[in-house]
């Protein structure tokens, strides 16, 4: 990023016009058009800035540019507002000098954007704090308050502001903001009834119609439609880039933040749309008796409207449009008012209505911000005031004349105060003072002005003398009294040379201000500066209930009349700019020099003849010249010694004396002529642009010339760093080298060391296997011997053994067999008597033995039915009765081995059983699946903990079904509760109770003999749950449930028992319809699952797949 350290450096065109070459308006105009080309929007005059307005947002009014102006030198960087405001902030924080700061311009060339910028960067380089930042804050949201009630959109600015704004902002020692106080100058208060075309009214009316909530507009009776109202123009009434509405949200957050109560804005409010209604008031005549006109209110809704927003009797406010009273010392005369007249005083009333409304709003602001310590302030003033005007040929009237006058002031106090400080300055730095010739316009002042034959004082006499007053008879004196002035022009005054002047009107004046010569157009000056509103309107506002109306109208009293006239306009403003005047030359003034570019309000475009006209009108090329009068450029010792000392061989790179020495060696040493500077005590003045040009152009050959001295310091320095960087680099590489080197050729070593160690570990290891290898041989061989010799030992041993034992088992046969022929020859003896009886006997025993063993082999299981076939016919009795013997006994051991909870499962089973066996196509397949009870484990799932808690007894089973929807046969998923009381449908999802039904008011349940999981829950007539009709359900636990409602009702002493229907057909009762439910078998389409359909409304049909 580029650093500047002086104004100079890189300037683009010339940065301060005092340096300008050759000074002419050409240059000067060209100069501005080069910098604006370039963004650069901001010049110098000296002290004072010029202003292009770029109609675009630039990015230099960021923080980051607060910070880079803050505490510079007003010269230090390139023209910005931002060192303007800071060189009066630091001159009133350090120094103790009040300051000014006075922007002026053309409208649309950004006066108050400059206002709001150098209020910005004070608030902004200033202390920070709770209060202070309250008080920062107060300050600048001041500014969209008076913007939506003091602009407006004109052809040459969208937001113009159409009165002057001075604002002293109080300071305390330290710099911080204590408070501040507006006063306010002129309000173009005609705008509110009339517009040009192209303009707007007041930003405030567009911003409530458009921004205000209904009910708000509802209150205040008003409309949205800009074309109901008169004061509208509606020609100009959207304008792009404003947004009303959201200014009006801005508005009103403003207002609360500067401290108006809700109250008081509802108040402020209801008088901008009285004054919109006040406008749509239309008058007719009436013919009276005596041959006058009498005005008379054609509609009276909007009168009647407008009485209710500021709570004055309709009739009192009727009479004042169409009567008017006068007052001479004890004497009262009431006339009537035609409809001229009516119009005139609706206009005036509106324009001093809203006229008072603004000064109240800059009262009650000032109220809120003003400084609350009583202690001495340091205050820096800002004036954001109108510029010099110039319409087109009769187009000027009161206003510009007004404005003119004013700037006519600003521009005598701004050379006075110019020349004193140049002056001051002189005298200061001990420098000899020349008087300067320039023009001095408090002739044209003293024209304007002047308490006997000024232009305002014989207006003011004419609107107080008695008799026929015109604006012609206003013409006719300034011809008389005025003739002779050198800048005053009429047609009909005594002046010849203006007698054939065509550009001059008959009606018209022409006066030469400063800045140009200046057509006004005589027509309203008598009418504008009377500024008279009737007596009888102020006393019916005074009459008013409304809040405000009293503090705006105090001369309405009638216990305070006053018979003297009012002050006029031009008396009254004249007595404010004097106010101004004296207040200005107090403080140290700042200038800001507005300019607008182009007409167009569009960015990139320089008109020259526009930026002429106002470099003339605003004397700018005169201030160059007023300030160049004596030396054209000063500067302090030390900063001209650290910017031109290369030039000097004795005072680079340092000089060690006082820092004007070295300026003198350095001019001596340049051979700069001496008649072309002077030696103040702090400052070196140069009087010629040309010589301080010079300097710079040595400067900057003498820049180059160092640059390439740098260059060529900096190369020798980076080459010998680098070769250092080199050598260094190359003395690390070969230390690493070298130590990878020996760490290699170590690691050879160790590597071919491990080798030999390895081989000879292994020769020895070798060896000793070999020996272990042979002594281990040696062993075997000896066990193997061994054990050899102790086997032929014990198969001889085991030889023997036997040999033996032959001899004795064939000793034992021998004596077994003789023993046995023995026996047999005594039982043959007795075989004969009673051998048939003891076979049958042994016969029948082995029989029955063999018999009882074969039916050991059946299972304890009391489901297995298979036995064993008898084996003879004898046993076919004892066969049938063992057997059921046996099953009894086995069923009794299977039941021995139940719980209680197995057994009450087995009664439901075999009344399941009971009910549907050889009954329902869907038992047989349920009879292998346990009764489970909670299927949707209820207790434990954390979803229906909320429907669990809410069950008053244990329930005994919970099943997910479908119930069927009549309309159309399509079921929605229920949770099914049932307890030993009653069953419950809930909702699936949320657990929320559907229906609770007493199982006294359960009837029966009927079912179908198919497959299907369908099962209607029959209600008794004329019980408490039957409103709601019989519930159709399908389910796939359809036997268990049906079966425990039947076992309840069996096991319940207090109920009937339910009974179970089973057919293919039966008959459900929806609400008030009987409906018939029908199964039939359906074909393969139908899939695996039975489907519900609506036949007709008094027919389902379930259609059950085939099996």
């Amino acid at each position: 990023m580029e650093v500047k350290t002086s104004l100079l450096d890189n300037m683009i065109g010339v940065g301060d016009m005092v340096l300008l070459e050759p000074l002419n308006e050409d240059s000067f105009i060209m100069n501005l058009r080069n910098r604006f080309d370039h963004n650069e929007i901001y010049t110098y005059i000296g002290s004072v800035v010029i202003s292009m307005n770029p109609y675009r947002s630039l990015p230099i009014y960021t923080p980051q540019k607060v910070e880079e102006y803050r505490n510079r030198n007003f010269y230090e960087l390139s023209p910005h507002i931002y060192a303007l405001a800071d060189e009066a902030y630091r001159s009133l924080r350090d120094q103790d000098k009040d300051q000014c700061i006075l922007i002026t311009g053309e409208s649309g060339a950004g006066k108050t954007e400059a206002s709001k910028l150098v209020m910005s960067y004070v608030a902004a380089v200033c202390g920070k704090g709770q209060e202070v930042n309250k008080v920062k804050e107060q300050l600048l949201q001041s500014n969209p308050v008076l913007e939506a009630f003091g602009n407006a959109k004109t052809m040459r600015n969208d937001n113009s502001s159409r009165f002057g704004k001075y604002m002293d902002i109080e300071f305390d020692f330290k710099g911080d903001p204590l408070g501040g106080v507006i006063s306010n100058y002129l309000l173009e208060k005609s705008r509110v009834c009339k517009q040009p075309r192209g303009e707007r009214n007041f930003h405030i009316f567009y911003q409530l119609l458009s921004g205000a909530s209904d009910d708000t507009l509802m209150k205040l009776k008003l409309d949205r439609d800009f074309s109901k109202y008169n004061y509208l123009s509606l020609d100009s009434a959207n304008v792009n880039g404003l947004d009303d509405a959201a200014s009006f949200r801005t508005v009103r957050n403003a207002m609360q933040i500067v401290g108006f109560m809700e109250a008081e804005v509802q108040s402020v409010l209801e008088l901008v749309a009285a004054v919109l209604k006040l406008g749509n008031i239309e008058f007719k005549p009436e013919s009276r008796v005596n041959g006058f006109d009498e005005s008379r209110v054609k509609d009276k809704n909007d009168l009647k409207e407008m009485c209710e927003l500021l709570g004055i009797e309709q009739s009192v406010l009727e009479r004042a449009f169409s009567y008017r009273t006068v007052e001479a010392k004890m004497e009262k005369m009431s006339t009537t008012l035609n409809v001229a007249q009516a119009y005139y005083a609706r206009d005036a009333l509106a324009k001093n209505l809203y006229s008072r409304l603004f000064s109240w709003l800059v009262t009650r602001i000032n109220e809120s911000i003003k400084a609350q310590a009583k202690t001495r302030h340091k205050v820096m003033g800002v004036l954001d005031i109108y510029g010099f005007e110039i319409f087109e040929v009769r187009d000027n009237s009161f206003e510009q004349f007004i404005i003119n006058y004013c700037n006519e002031k600003l521009q005598q106090i701004f050379i006075e105060l110019t020349l004193r400080e140049e002056q001051e300055e002189y005298i200061r730095e001990d420098i000899e003072w020349t008087n300067i010739e320039y023009f001095n316009n408090a002739v044209i002042c003293d024209l304007i002005e002047n308490n006997q034959n000024g232009i305002l004082a014989m207006l003011d006499e004419e609107c107080l003398r008695p008799g026929t007053v015109t604006d012609d008879t206003f013409l006719d004196k300034l011809n008389t009294i005025c003739a002779e002035h050198q800048h005053f022009e009429s047609r009909l005054n005594k002046n010849s040379k203006f007698l054939t002047d065509h550009s001059l009107p008959h009606s018209c004046f022409r006066i030469q201000h400063y800045a140009g010569k200046v057509l006004y157009r005589v027509e309203g000056f008598v009418d504008k500066n009377n500024d008279l509103l009737y007596r009888d309107l102020s006393q019916a506002m005074y009459k008013a209930t409304h809040s405000l109306m009293r503090q705006l109208f105090p001369e309405g009293n009638p216990a305070k009349v006053n018979l003297k006239r009012p002050p006029t306009a031009g008396f009254q403003f004249k007595a404010s700019v004097g106010v101004l005047m004296k207040n200005l030359q107090t403080k140290n003034p700042n200038y800001i020099r507005c300019i607008k570019p182009n007409d167009k309000k569009v960015a990139h475009i320089f008109t020259d003849s526009l930026v002429c006209h106002q470099v003339r009108y605003l004397g700018l090329v005169e201030n160059v010249r007023v300030r160049r009068a004596g030396y054209a450029f000063r500067q302090p010792y030390e900063s001209c010694l650290e910017r031109y000392k290369m030039l000097c061989k004795k005072t680079w790179p340092h000089w060690r004396g006082p820092a004007r020495d070295g300026v003198e060696v350095l001019l001596t040493d340049c051979s700069v002529p001496t008649e072309e500077f002077a030696y103040g005590r702090s400052k070196i003045f140069i009087r010629n642009p040309r010589t301080l040009f010079t300097l710079e152009e040595r400067r900057r050959a003498c820049l180059e010339d160092l640059a390439t001295l740098i260059q060529k310091i900096y190369r020798g320095w980076k080459s010998r760093t680098h070769f250092l960087l080199l050598k260094k680099s190359q003395v690390v590489v070969a230390a690493w080298y070298r130590r990878y080197a020996q760490q290699n050729k170590y690691q050879k070593i160790k590597s071919a060391t491990l080798v030999m160690q390895s081989f000879i570990r292994g020769w020895k290891a070798r060896n000793i296997l070999r020996q272990l290898k042979y002594e281990k041989r040696c062993k075997e061989a000896v066990t193997t011997i061994a054990a050899y010799w102790h086997g032929t030992q014990a198969r001889m041993e085991l030889r023997r053994l036997k040999t033996e034992a032959r001899n004795k088992r064939a000793v034992s046969v021998i004596w077994a067999y003789w023993q046995g022929t023995k026996v047999r020859r005594e039982y043959r003896k007795f075989f004969r008597a009673n051998a048939g009886k003891k076979i049958y006997d042994f016969t029948i025993q082995r029989i029955m033995q063999k018999y009882f063993l074969g039916l050991k082999t059946t299972t304890m299981s009391p489901m297995d039915n298979s036995w064993p076939a008898k084996p003879y016919g004898f046993l076919e009795g004892a066969h049938t009765q063992l057997r059921r013997i046996f099953h009894l006994w086995r069923c009794k051991k299977y039941r021995g081995q139940f719980t209680e909870e197995k057994k009450a499962v087995y009664e439901e089973k075999l009344e399941a059983s009971e009910i549907f066996k050889d009954k329902k196509a869907l038992y047989p397949s349920s009879v292998s699946q346990p009764f489970k009870g909670d299927y949707l484990e209820i207790q434990k799932n954390p979803k229906y903990q909320k429907l669990n808690s809410a069950m008053e007894e244990k329930v005994l089973l919970a099943d997910l079904v479908n119930k069927i929807n009549r309309a159309n046969g399509k079921g929605s998923p229920r949770l099914f509760l049932l307890t030993k009381s009653n069953f419950v449908l809930a909702d699936q999802k949320t657990g929320q109770v559907k229906a609770s039904v007493p199982l006294p008011d359960l009837a029966s349940v009927s079912v179908s003999t198919q497959s299907d999981g369908f099962f209607a829950l029959k209600l008794k007539e004329g019980s408490a749950s039957a409103s709601k009709g019989d519930f159709l359900l399908s389910s796939e636990h359809l036997i268990e449930i049906i079966t425990k409602l039947h076992r309840i009702g069996t096991t319940a002493a207090d109920r009937d028992q339910i009974n179970i229907d089973i057919s293919d057909e039966f008959l459900v009762q929806f609400k008030q319809d009987k409906v018939c439910v029908k199964f039939i078998q359906g074909g393969p389409k139908n899939g695996n699952s039975a489907a519900c359909k609506r036949k007709n409304n008094r027919l389902l049909e379930v259609s059950v797949p085939s099996p």
